[in-house]
């Protein structure tokens, strides 16, 4: 098929390059604007504008496509580029700018869009995390069929995909960056032959965007609560806690439940910390004891437990800090 394709990050690469592979004719792709990374801060193409370059696709990169905001010139360039192309379809991944309607009628076909969960949960910007850290058994990709709304649209195809316990949002996200791929690539060789399913109005939520405030530890929540947010949170923002007087990140760590092993655990504070040796540190939490396996110094590489604790000033009794307290000396 004609296609223009609009996408950002790795999830979206992994797209673009299974339809290009295929066979289709990419005429043009969407990415979002160059962004400073790393140390030096310098201007860094995102993971679909390389590909696209490497292979001799097109690419646009406008920061908005409202024709009448303060990017009215290149939401016009694009406008123009997108209704001369005279695309069958065009397919979104992680664009992360929203398409005004002139796009989404542009096409012949309308934009397709590979979302990350299993609509109608987790719709939004943030679908692996969220459903990490809700502790959900299973989620997957769906194809769906875009309007106005934020992912409200039609369901076209979906396939669901296991949580298993150790998935960090890292691991979750190559997998289902696989699956998407492949689903798009399948729905291309149905578009037209459709027969699209409304959402439900049941089950509906929210996968709000990740935000750097919500890596601070919380104690009074419970352990499962705490080792699911760590996965979530891998590889960002991290989940921080104070330790030895550092503000350090969690990268591993399981919940432990220890009612009826005589642990005098059970009896202390939120955030006191319970055992310090090579099988982790044990922190008690509002329910259950989460024991904290990999951890981080600012500046340093992630270290076991063992690794840590060589360096390590605090003891056991001591009281964590929470959210509160870190906001209140930041």
């Amino acid at each position: 098929m004609r296609l223009i394709f609009a996408g950002t990050p790795e999830f979206a690469r992994s797209a673009l390059a299974a339809l290009h592979a295929a066979g289709h004719e990419v005429l043009g792709v969407l990415s979002q604007p160059d962004r400073p990374a790393g140390r030096g801060m310098k201007l860094q193409a995102c993971a679909v504008k390389q590909f696209a370059s490497a292979h001799g696709l097109p690419v646009l990169q406008p920061h908005s496509l409202r024709l009448d905001g303060p990017f009215a010139q290149e939401a016009g360039a694009a406008r123009d580029f997108i209704l001369q192309a005279k695309a069958d379809v065009m397919v979104v991944a992680a664009y992360g700018l929203i398409l005004p309607q002139w796009v989404l009628d542009a096409p012949r076909f309308g934009c397709l869009n590979i979302h990350a969960s299993l609509l109608p949960r987790w719709r939004g910007a943030a679908p692996i995390h969220r459903a990490i850290e809700a502790g959900d058994p299973q989620t997957g990709v769906t194809i769906m069929q875009m309007d106005a709304g934020l992912d409200t649209g039609d369901m076209l195809l979906s396939e669901t995909l296991p949580i298993e316990p150790l998935d960090t949002t890292a691991m979750l996200h190559d997998k289902l960056a696989d699956l998407g791929a492949r689903l798009i690539v399948q729905a291309l060789t149905q578009v037209g032959r459709f027969k699209p399913q409304a959402q439900a109005a049941q089950g509906i939520a929210y996968a709000h965007k990740i935000e750097k405030s919500e890596a601070p530890a919380d104690w009074t929540q419970t352990a499962q609560t705490l080792a699911q947010r760590i996965r979530a949170f891998d590889p960002f923002p991290g989940v921080t806690a104070q330790l030895g007087g550092q503000v350090v990140k969690l990268w591993q760590a399981q919940a432990l439940h220890l009612e009826g092993q005589g642990e005098t655990a059970l009896k202390t504070v939120p955030g006191q910390l319970l055992r310090c040796d090579a099988s982790g540190l044990w922190v008690a939490c509002a329910q259950g004891v989460l024991c904290i396996t990999q951890m981080q110094r600012p500046g340093g590489k992630r270290q076991s437990a063992a690794e840590f604790l060589q360096g390590f000033t605090g003891a056991v009794g001591d009281v964590l800090a929470l959210p509160k307290d870190l906001s209140a000396k930041a």
